[in-house]
């Protein structure tokens, strides 16, 4: 018989409630309110939080307090990873992110979701699926990312989108549902934002 824990990482039903799931949540909202009450100068300790709660950490990440997760082991992140304020990630599935992702301020990435038949909701059934984000990967600031998606390599999400499909490699996506509005191309090369173009960078 499964537990609701193997439930939920194999994408079933089943019940937040259960004790061990709910302990797991708890042990995660500890090292959680431990590393979003650091001084802010204890950048350290806030290291070794984070390396203690996610599944794997790479090398040269930083992820600015306050950031709120589930259950934090279910977090999978690569190489020159930075968050910035506000992130929240609810991690009942797998979240997988690749190498040189930047997040901006106030992204939410949700694993998690809740049956459309009231009847189902309402007995505490819920279910997740995983979340996938490429290389080379920028999420604008207020991006809601949803249950089951995957974001491609070498992509950059416009703020304010809400990322409801998988998102292809080498595009810029934006939008209320998030569409693609174009490929990244050689010319992106010479401009940091419209025309104004990059000069003397190192």
């Amino acid at each position: 018989m499964q537990s609701e824990k193997d439930k939920m990482l194999s994408g079933k039903l089943y019940k937040a409630s259960d004790a061990m799931l709910t302990a797991e949540r708890l042990h995660a909202k500890e090292l959680v309110f431990d590393f979003n009450n650091q001084r802010p100068a204890e950048a350290a300790a806030r290291i070794q939080i984070i390396r203690q709660l996610f599944g794997r950490t790479g090398t040269n990440f930083l992820i600015e307090p306050p950031f709120h997760c589930d259950y934090g082991y279910n977090i999978f992140a690569g190489d020159n990873f930075y968050v910035n304020y506000n992130c929240v990630i609810l991690d009942c599935a797998k979240v997988t992110i690749g190498n040189n992702v930047f997040i901006a301020p106030n992204v939410s990435i949700f694993t998690a979701g809740h049956p459309i038949n009231a009847s189902t909701r309402n007995a505490e059934w819920e279910y997740a699926f995983p979340v996938t984000i490429g290389n080379d990967v920028w999420i604008g600031g207020n991006t809601v990312i949803n249950p089951g998606v995957t974001i491609g390599d070498n992509v950059v999400i416009g703020s304010g989108s809400v990322v409801t499909k998988d998102i292809p490699a080498d595009s810029v996506a934006a939008g209320n549902p998030c569409k693609v509005l174009r490929p990244i191309n050689e010319a992106d090369a010479l401009y940091y934002f419209k025309q104004h173009r990059i000069n003397n960078v190192d």
